[in-house]
């Protein structure tokens, strides 16, 4: 047997000893996949709560008719869903989900890949798992896309100081108004 085929058969071996509820939360999470990639909206109204909030990477948050109608909204979210259990917590009828995601989707300068971890609240409602709350943080993006857009420049900065502090004067050529004599300034 080659060395792939040892690999694919450990990966196999591997996924028939997790346990059955791991198994179980990534079907679920696998369902979820499915709906967002194929724009099935029964399919997400399986696997989301009527009160679920999602909190996205950027800090977006959304409700689930906002998710469902974000299905039908041409060019909006993403293109491919895949999200992999890491590991699994029971508190009763309710399972904190945490793993990994890699999200696509295109833009007008081209494909985006975002990658990062995720935590699932679900709730075992009438024999099936509804999702309570997402929360998503990116942990990389689509770097070779970010240094394109980026021109490179040779120019040094000629400013006084590195940065420039919001409403602070800076003398006679600035846009703020100077300050009243004896009033305290910040250093500069």
């Amino acid at each position: 047997m080659s060395a792939d085929g040892q690999q694919a058969a450990q990966l196999a071996a591997k996924a028939n000893t997790a346990p059955v509820e791991f198994r179980e939360m990534q079907q679920v999470e696998d369902r979820w996949n499915d709906a967002v990639t194929k724009r099935d909206q029964y399919g997400l109204e399986l696997v989301l709560a009527p009160q679920f909030i999602g909190i996205s990477a950027s800090g977006d948050v959304t409700t689930r008719n906002q998710q469902i109608a974000s299905l039908f909204v041409k060019g909006s979210g993403p293109n491919s869903l895949e999200q992999k259990v890491v590991s699994v917590r029971f508190v009763g009828d309710v399972a904190i989900v945490n793993g990994t995601y890699v999200m696509s989707w295109k833009e007008e300068k081209g494909p985006v890949l975002e990658k990062g971890i995720f935590s699932h609240v679900f709730e075992h409602v009438h024999n099936n798992w509804l999702c309570l709350n997402s929360q998503r943080t990116v942990v990389a993006e689509d770097v070779k896309r970010a240094a394109q857009e980026k021109p490179k420049s040779s120019k040094k900065s000629d400013a006084a100081l590195p940065m420039h502090i919001p409403l602070v004067y800076k003398g006679p050529a600035s846009t703020q108004p100077a300050p009243l004599p004896g009033a305290n300034t910040p250093p500069q």
